[in-house]
Parts: structure tokens; sequence; C-alpha cells
């Protein structure tokens, strides 16, 4: 049973490396250009583990910065309650998906290659051969316990950045986004929400010390390896 919770957590926080490396900062807001045959690899990982469709997380985003905490907000705790971004944001992301027209709009640059349409748009598939994979690995128990935990850790953190980064923690700058530090280490830097709202194309969410953004350690990682190119690094501080 420990075994299990460790391979699900594990599991888990390489999905949210790869939501926030590669959906968040590199398609939403182009902080950084991943080469091709990363792009491809996270793109495999993210729907054999989330089965999300990148086109509809990155609209929904945009979606998000462009009407932040304002009535169009897809996922706002100011504009709902902190409760039910907490416990229903997967909800409140599926209805926004659904208006097909705003998504194409806000996607207009992310259009759905070959990948996407024959492969990526399946998210049941992904998801399934996922679990596959892991029964074949770890057994049929052990995999059942891995997947809920994954999946369940993977949407409460992901609904927790949505509702605790807007409502509780440090904002030292003039937005209603908030940081905190101990939600950033759980989610790779998506826990210094404040900073990401105050300049979203930054692809070092950690602005001053002591705030720590592990996402930001493996892009310079890649970086190095000539595997990613960043655009911008970090707000200057004065």
């Amino acid at each position: 049973m420990i075994f299990a919770l460790v391979v699900a957590f594990c599991l888990t926080q390489l999905s949210i490396l790869l939501t926030t490396v590669y959906l968040h900062r590199s398609l939403s807001h182009k902080a950084l250009k991943l080469s091709h045959s990363v792009e491809l690899v996270v793109r495999v990982l993210l729907w054999l583990t989330t089965g999300i469709q990148r086109r509809e997380w990155v609209g929904v985003h945009r979606i998000h910065h462009a009407y932040t905490d304002v009535l169009g907000d897809p996922h706002s705790p100011v504009v709902e309650s902190y409760w039910k971004i907490q416990l229903y944001n997967v909800f409140y992301y599926r209805r926004a998906v659904k208006n097909r027209a705003i998504i194409e709009r806000y996607t207009k640059d992310l259009p759905a290659d070959g990948w996407d349409r024959y492969l990526f748009s399946h998210s049941y598939l992904g998801i399934g051969l996922g679990i596959a994979l892991l029964v074949g690995i770890f057994g049929f128990e052990t995999a059942i316990i891995i997947s809920f935990v994954h999946l369940s850790l993977y949407l409460v953190l992901s609904a927790t950045v949505n509702a605790v980064g807007h409502r509780y923690g440090k904002r030292p700058y003039d937005n209603l986004a908030t940081n905190n530090q101990w939600l950033a280490l759980l989610t790779f830097g998506e826990g210094l929400h404040n900073n990401h709202h105050e300049l979203p194309t930054a692809a070092n969410l950690g602005f001053v010390r002591p705030q720590i953004d592990l996402g930001w350690y493996v892009i310079r990682s890649l970086e190095r390896m000539h595997l990613a190119k960043v655009r911008v690094l970090r707000r200057k501080v004065a």
C-alpha cells in the first residue's frame, strides 16, 4: 500500500511538472520553447497520465487571464466561492471547454495537428493505456490504487492552485492572485501565483529570494542541454 502511494505521488508530481512547463509556461504564455523531440515526449506522457487535450487546457487558461477574477473567469473563487472551486474545479473546467467557439478563439495560434486529431484527442484512450501500462508493471490491484490516488491528487492540486492561489497567501503585486511557497513546492512553482499574474510570460516564477520554483530548475536544465529556449526569465526586481 505504501509503495503504491509513493508511486502515485511521483506520478502526480511528473504530471504537474509537465503541465506547468509545457501546457502553462510554454504553450499558454510562450515563456519558453521546447525542442520538437522533448515536446512530443511530453505530449505522450501527459496523454497517458492525465488525458488532457492541450488546446482545451490552453484555451481555458487564457480565458482565465483575460477575465481574471471577474465575470467570465472559468474558475475564480472570487466570482464563485472558495469551496466551489476547491471541490468542483474539474466541473468548471469541463463546462468551459464545452464552449468550443471561445476555445477556438483563444487558441488560433495552436492549430490541431495530426497527433491531436488522431491520437491525443482521445482522452479516455490515453488514460486507459496509462492504466494498462501500470497493470503490466505492478499488477492489477496495485495499479488501480496508483491510478485512483494519482488522478485524485492531480485534480486536488490543480484545484488548489486555482482556489488557494486566488484567495489565501501573500500579494506583493497588485493583483488578486496569491503566493504560497508551500503550494509552490508541491506544484513545481505554480503556488507563486501572484508573481505569475504580475508577469505571465516569465519562465521563472520565483522573482526574489527565497522564493523557490522547482519547475524553473527543470527548465534551466533543459536549456543547458539545448532542449529548450527561454523567452523571458523573470521580472526584473529593483
